[in-house]
Parts: C-alpha cells; structure tokens; sequence
C-alpha cells in the first residue's frame, strides 16, 4: 500500500460524504437538484477513473471513487425521475 492510495481515498470519502445531504435532500423534496449536463459525465468519470486506479492496484482510492461516482449516479437518477429543477 502506498501512500497516495490513502490520500486518494480519504479525500474520495470526502466528497462521496458531502453529497449525502445533497442525495438525502432530492429524495426527501422528490426534486432532482442536479442538471444532467453535470450529473452525468461526472459519475461516468468518476467510474472511469476508478477502473484506472484498480488497475494500478490502487484498490482503496477505486473503492472510495465507486462510491462517489454512485453517490453522483444517484443525484442522475433523481434527475431524471423527478425532473424537476
């Protein structure tokens, strides 16, 4: 393990925890907050970079970036369910 694979992680754990309230808040309003424009690319990008981190075995840093990119996956959702702004 090195040392950047923590970094990488905690800071993806960070960001996946400062969109709990933004998830929590489209589901609780039943509003998708978030335009696709942004939504999109960000969790499909989010997914790639977490394929490139696996393969150069940085196993937590993909981990933490899944999450993310699900957490940014479901804000698409929302979107597109709700479809509201």
């Amino acid at each position: 393990m090195v040392w950047q694979d923590i970094v990488m992680m905690i800071m993806n754990l960070v960001f996946a925890l400062s969109l709990i309230p933004q998830v929590y808040h489209g589901f609780k309003e039943k509003r998708g907050l978030i335009k696709i424009e942004t939504s999109a690319p960000t969790f499909m990008g989010l997914y790639a970079v977490a394929f490139s981190l696996y393969t150069l075995s940085l196993f937590f840093s993909a981990i933490s970036a899944t999450i993310t990119g699900t957490f940014w996956f479901i804000l698409f959702v929302q979107r597109l369910i709700y479809r509201e702004a």
